[in-house]
């Protein structure tokens, strides 16, 4: 039997992971190019600069290829990732170290895969409208605004009157956390941070959002492709937000979903629950990463 029968993970030819290397990249330059130049003029975006600016994943980072555990990678080029923290060499290649996967990690993932099940098992609640990004600027001074560079569509005094017509279900603590301080009494719920696995919900656009957040965690232990998948879910469902939040973004090319309407409302739900269908594979997929990783951890 031949030593690489012996190998108990697949082994990446140096020519097919060098392929899938410059494939990442290239699909996530479609991203991060435009944004490090945007930064570079001192140019904002209200929409994309949030996938870079509110998740701490650098763009470095995001475009840099890794193929996750077990896997093998051969050839010469493949040295280089020992440059990287928690890679070493055996003699068929070059792979991420078990060792590497220390018990503060296994805490964490312990803690991602607890928030990832409790989500997966509760059904999508479709009645938020989005009214977070609403309860963010409630009663405050044009100065005070967040994205003060954009108009409110409908003005200060129509967009409190939404938010006042309207019952607020939040359930979201990352969202929840920036009501303004006469929004919070408004809300249905009170999110805290170690209430958030009891709380959150498939169909929230924020948790969907978050699996980006929860893939990078795992880094380097998820392969690249996982990441880019949650993140370009991420971006979709970032325009929804913003479309359905009190701003004109038509500057940016974006119509709005008019939440303050019985028919905005209706398609805001509708691709709310799109987004849902869509980030449960994803979900499934960070559930099963975290599962092999915790039986690594066992073994080893």
């Amino acid at each position: 039997m031949s030593p690489r029968n012996l190998v108990a993970v697949p082994v990446l030819e140096q020519d097919e992971w060098l392929a899938r290397e410059r494939a990442h990249s290239e699909r996530m330059r479609h991203w991060t190019v435009p944004y490090q130049r945007r930064r570079a003029r001192h140019e904002k975006h209200p929409v994309h600069d949030f996938l870079f600016q509110y998740y701490s994943y650098r763009p470095a980072h995001l475009q840099r290829w890794q193929p996750g555990p077990g896997v093998m990678l051969e050839g010469a080029q493949a040295r280089r990732f020992l440059e990287r923290p928690g890679y070493h060499e055996t003699t068929e290649g070059v792979t991420l170290d078990v060792a590497a996967f220390t018990e503060k990690r296994a805490g964490t993932t312990r803690y991602l895969l607890r928030l990832l099940e409790n989500t997966a098992s509760r059904q999508p609640r479709l009645n938020c409208f989005g009214l977070h990004e609403w309860a963010m600027v409630y009663r405050q001074r044009p100065d005070e605004v967040r994205h003060n560079q954009l108009p409110l569509r409908l003005g200060p005094d129509r967009t409190d009157t939404v938010v006042e017509s309207l019952d607020i279900r939040c359930g979201h603590y990352d969202a929840f956390r920036f009501f303004t301080a006469p929004a919070r009494p408004r809300n249905a719920l009170r999110p805290t941070r170690a209430a958030q696995p009891d709380l959150e919900q498939p169909g929230c656009l924020h948790a969907n959002m978050d699996l980006y957040k929860i893939g990078y965690k795992l880094d380097p232990f998820v392969p690249s492709e996982l990441v880019a998948d949650c993140f370009e879910l991420a971006a979709r469902i970032r325009e929804l937000d913003m479309r359905a939040s009190p701003y004109d973004l038509s500057e940016y090319g974006y119509s709005p979903v008019r939440i303050e309407t019985p028919s905005g409302r209706a398609d805001y739900a509708r691709a709310q629950a799109d987004f849902a269908r869509q980030a449960a594979p994803l979900r499934d997929r960070l559930i099963s990463q975290c599962h092999y990783l915790l039986t690594l951890k066992i073994r080893n």
